[in-house]
């Protein structure tokens, strides 16, 4: 059996046992990816990591994203239903050795909100504490949920794409204080002016 066999049985397997849960299955690049929305991530997490026929006990990653700036023109946005923020999963079952892409559209766009599984795949701890510093998606349940990467005192969500590239504060110290304070950004927008090269002779009055 070819590989692409492997993953039409996979997606005809997906389908049948998840049927009306599943927004969106498709096959590309040699992967099944399905989609769903977040009130089911419990229910189709929990089957997907113990149903016989699938098996993924593995979580690899799991990430955040934002389709804002996607465009109406791409497939992935017929299939979010118009929704900014999703919850990627990649997932492995070793015993089967197949994996999986689940997107899990998360219902709203002004506080995103997506169940914890940690208790499916406990490596999901640091993974949604990751995307919920960078995009601010909140994982009910989750045993810990805080920043990981940024400073308790940052301010939004820096790998949203409406996020500016320079933040909103900056930290520095303070030797009058003697500690680190926070301040508005300080960096004033300038023109960059291109560097020119001329020619050796250039302005001349001999040169042509």
């Amino acid at each position: 059996m070819t590989s692409t066999d492997n993953k039409e049985v996979l997606a005809e397997v997906l389908q049948r046992i998840l049927s009306n849960k599943i927004v969106n299955i498709q096959t590309n690049l040699d992967e099944v990816t399905i989609t769903i929305l977040a009130n089911h991530v419990r229910e189709v997490s929990e089957i997907l990591h113990n149903d016989l026929l699938l098996q993924f006990d593995t979580l690899i990653d799991l990430c955040g994203i934002d389709y804002l700036t996607y465009g109406e023109n791409l497939s992935e946005l017929n299939q979010l239903q118009n929704k900014r923020f999703a919850v990627i999963y990649h997932l492995l079952s070793v015993a089967l050795n197949q994996r999986l892409r689940l997107r899990v559209i998360a219902e709203d766009d002004e506080l995103p909100v997506v169940e914890s599984v940690t208790d499916i795949w406990p490596v999901a701890n640091w993974f949604e504490r990751e995307a919920f510093d960078l995009y601010g998606i909140v994982f009910t349940d989750h045993p810990d949920l805080r920043r990981i990467l940024t400073d308790y005192g940052f301010i939004g969500s820096p790998f949203r794409k409406d996020f500016p590239i320079t933040g909103y504060v900056e930290m520095r110290y303070d030797a009058d204080q003697k500690r680190v304070v926070y301040q508005p950004v300080t960096i004033e927008p300038r023109e960059i002016t291109p560097h020119v090269i001329r020619e050796e002779f250039y302005g001349d009055a001999g040169f042509q």
